[in-house]
This record gives C-alpha cells, structure tokens and sequence, in this order.
C-alpha cells in the first residue's frame, strides 16, 4: 500500500483534528485503539482514517462507554485501510447492546433511588423495607442496591 504525504498525521495535527490531548493518543495507541507508523526520525505518524477511530472513541466515552468497550468494537474493524459505513453500522449495532444494557442499569437505579429517597431514612441500616437487619451490608460495602452487583 502506497501512501501520499496528505494520508499521513502528525501526532499534533492528529490532536489538533479531534481535539483530543497527545496524552490520550499515547494511551489510545497503548491500548491499541490506534496504531502509528514511525518516521524514519521515530516519530508517531498516524492515518487520516484515525481522525474516525479517535472521534468515534470520544464519541463513546461521552455516552458512558468504556477504553474496554471500544477496543471490543474496534477488534472487527480492517487493519490499513479506511472503515466503510457497512464497518460502521456493524459496530453501532454492537456498541447498541452495551448502551441497552447501561440503559436498564440507570433505570433500575433511578428507581431504586426514587424509593430510598420516598422513605426518609436514608439509612440501609434502620431501613425496614428496602434492608431489614441491615442484610446488604454482608454483600460488601457502598450502595449495594445501587450497584450493578449489588
């Protein structure tokens, strides 16, 4: 694969482009989400395709995903060369069934707050209702009916 001069970012510009921090692309490429050529100088040069993995990365970060949940989406994009729409909808389907998920979870919580809060107490201790004998606190520490393992 050939490449032209203006297929190829610098890790500033690539920054520059997204908006996000040269850190964060250091740990993105640790992570495996990007990867970079060298220079003959052993600068980080990136793709121009990258501006799409890097923004679609901040993109679920600001919806809740996690580093994890993107390098799982990631794992079935093609290596060197650009994603196409068709590469795109198959990981917008994917990342769909982890915001179902984090979805019902806020839900399950709102509700569970909405009753803890109704009761006044806000103490699962001396809570009749929701924690008789204090029982969730065998389970471990925090807001066990709050937390997903809870």
């Amino acid at each position: 694969m050939t490449l032209k001069h203006s297929d190829i970012l610098t890790i500033g510009e690539l920054a520059a482009r997204t908006g996000v921090a040269v850190s964060a692309l250091r740990y993105y490429e640790e992570r495996g989400l990007v990867r970079s050529l060298r220079s003959a100088g052993r600068h980080r040069r990136f793709l121009r395709s990258d501006i799409r993995r890097v923004s679609f990365i901040r993109i679920a970060q600001s919806l809740g995903l996690t580093i994890e949940d993107v390098a799982r989406a990631f794992a079935s994009l093609p290596e060197g060369r650009t994603p196409t729409a068709a590469d795109w909808r198959q990981i917008s389907h994917e990342i769909r069934s982890v915001l179902d998920r984090k979805i019902a979870q806020l839900e399950q919580m709102r509700e569970t707050l909405d009753g803890c809060i109704g009761c006044g107490c806000l103490s699962l201790k001396r809570c009749a209702l929701y924690n008789p004998g204090d029982q969730a606190g065998k389970t471990g520490t925090g807001p066990r009916f709050a937390l997903p393992d809870g």
